[in-house]
């Protein structure tokens, strides 16, 4: 008898339907095929002792499982459970009619019959959604994740004599429901840290503001204690909140990735990553014998925090360089390549020499000379030029911290942002991929950041002086445009904002780094 049931491989992010064919007839064997990995050929003993620890009746007949297509390698444990609802039906054990036809099934299967949660339920769900299956059967850890898929019932199993029981009409089990608006509602305006516990260092915060405006990357430099770590932390809460798009393909990097905690819904947080600076590249790009996302596809939509950017390997910084640009990070192998989104902000900090007191107002620096320079040179130039604001921070003096009056708060920096944003989405609103000023080319530059003459003069007298690169031009033009978003939604960049951009070019000046205790700028 020949029996199909209905699953999913993930590829990417997304999901390919994997149709789970089982024929069983006489005779004692057992045969499966389909390019199924190692993990997927042990299924067998898990089945069979999964499917005896439930109360059936092991099928003693020659089975047969093809995963098609065939062509595609099949990974995981999560195709125990169809296949051991394929055997039991193919083997006449169960009576479950048409239904398999109308539902998806995944699960892993623990020796005791009971079903483990899997990776990459969201995107399992969606493309069940699109294929026009009535519902989706997974782990009851996965039922909450697969439940924000609109239009699809969700039925969160824990064991496979369950499963049977569902199939079969024997037992009832609820649909997971899971309320997306109203989760977002919840969750807006919800933040650990906030910008109000931030003494001083207003300077730094404004340029905090125009980053988020723009989408910029940035870099903080100071002495340790500076509070580069304490308003890097802060960055989420005055961030747009995630779109309802941002948030599903976040939230499905991360179940594909297995980062989601059990019970996980939809992410409606921009994501926070800030991996150690021992990091390798294939962790921080993603990839490996089986490909997972890295950490610049988790940061995706969010923040990527590089704490102590000189410390990370030159191997690390330099797999950067691309995805900077490009928004997204190709894994590339023998026989399939794979996408994944990288379109992150990065936020990096760092101590300005290896003794950390360059420019430091009260300390002196003890760094031989040319050790500043040495120390920076550990960021190359390219690397230094994809990111917008270069900023430093002196520490906040005592009166500043001993005072009693907080500073502003996140909601009102976050307010000014979102405004800023909305601008910038009605700018690029026919423009596909383009949502904020970081994004624009240079056809885009030409159009929307056009300078008077005293604003090119400024710019000018800029790049002639300190001997900047083409992308540097760009970055500053850029970062303007922001700038002027922020300025009461100036229509063009006045002198003004140029000055604030070109203010935000600190590591690009030669007198930095020339002495052991340089003058601070």
């Amino acid at each position: 008898m020949l029996v199909k049931t209905y699953g999913a491989a993930v590829q990417g992010i997304d999901a390919l339907q994997v149709t789970i064919e089982v024929v069983a007839e006489q005779g004692i064997s057992y045969h499966l095929v389909g390019l199924p990995d190692a993990a997927v050929k042990e299924s067998y003993r898990r089945v069979m002792a999964a499917v005896t620890q439930s109360g059936f009746d092991y099928p003693r007949r020659r089975i047969t499982i093809n995963l098609s297509p065939a062509d595609v390698k099949k990974e995981g444990a999560a195709y125990d459970l169809p296949i051991a609802i394929g055997m039991l039906a193919a083997s006449d054990k169960i009576n479950v009619g048409t239904m398999l036809d109308s539902y998806m099934i995944m699960g892993e299967l623990s020796l005791d019959g009971s079903v483990l949660p899997i990776r990459g339920a969201l995107p399992m769900a969606i493309l069940a959604r699109q294929l026009g299956f009535k519902g989706m059967i997974v782990p009851a850890a996965n039922a909450t994740e697969a439940a924000v898929v609109n239009r699809l019932e969700v039925y969160g199993v824990d064991n496979l004599r369950q499963v049977v029981g569902f199939l079969s009409g024997e037992t009832d089990i609820p649909p997971t429901i899971v309320d997306t608006r109203a989760e977002f509602a919840a969750e807006a305006g919800n933040f650990d840290f906030d910008f109000s516990e931030v003494k001083g260092q207003e300077n730094v915060k404004r340029a905090l503001e125009v980053a988020c405006a723009g989408g910029h990357n940035i870099l903080l430099i100071g002495p340790p204690g500076a509070g580069k770590s304490m308003m890097a932390k802060r960055i989420p809460s005055i961030l747009p909140p995630l779109t309802l798009s941002e948030a599903l393909e976040t939230t499905k990097i991360h179940s594909v990735a297995g980062k989601l905690s059990r019970g996980s819904r939809l992410m409606t947080r921009r994501p926070f990553r800030a991996p150690h600076h021992t990091i390798s590249p294939v962790a921080l790009v993603g990839g490996g014998t089986n490909p997972t996302p890295g950490e610049i596809s988790l940061a995706h939509n969010g923040v990527l925090f590089l704490d102590e950017f000189p410390e990370f390997s030159r191997s690390v910084l330099e797999v950067m360089r691309q995805p900077l640009e490009d928004r997204h990070i190709s894994i590339a192998r023998a026989k399939y390549a794979i996408d994944y989104p990288a379109g992150f902000m990065l936020v990096a900090s760092m101590n300005p020499c290896p003794c950390g007191y360059y420019n430091h107002p009260t300390k002196q620096c003890e760094c031989p000379p040319g050790a500043v320079r040495k120390y920076l040179n550990r960021i190359s130039g390219p690397l230094l030029d994809r990111i917008d604001l270069q900023v430093e921070i002196l520490p906040v003096p005592f009166d500043s911290i001993a005072s009693a009056t907080p500073g502003e708060p996140s909601e009102a920096i976050r307010r000014r942002v979102i405004e800023a944003r909305a601008i910038q989405q009605q700018r690029f609103a026919s423009e596909p991929g383009v949502h904020c000023n970081a994004q624009m080319n240079s056809r885009l530059l030409g159009i929307h950041a056009r300078l008077d003459a005293e604003s090119l003069a400024i710019l000018r007298d800029t790049m002639t002086r300190f001997d900047m690169s083409a992308r540097a031009y760009d970055r500053i033009l850029k970062v303007a445009r922001t700038i002027a978003d922020l300025d009461n939604a100036s229509p063009s960049i006045l002198p003004r904002h140029m000055r604030e951009a070109v203010s935000y070019r600190n590591l690009d000046r030669s007198s930095w780094g020339a002495t052991s205790q340089a003058t601070p700028f």
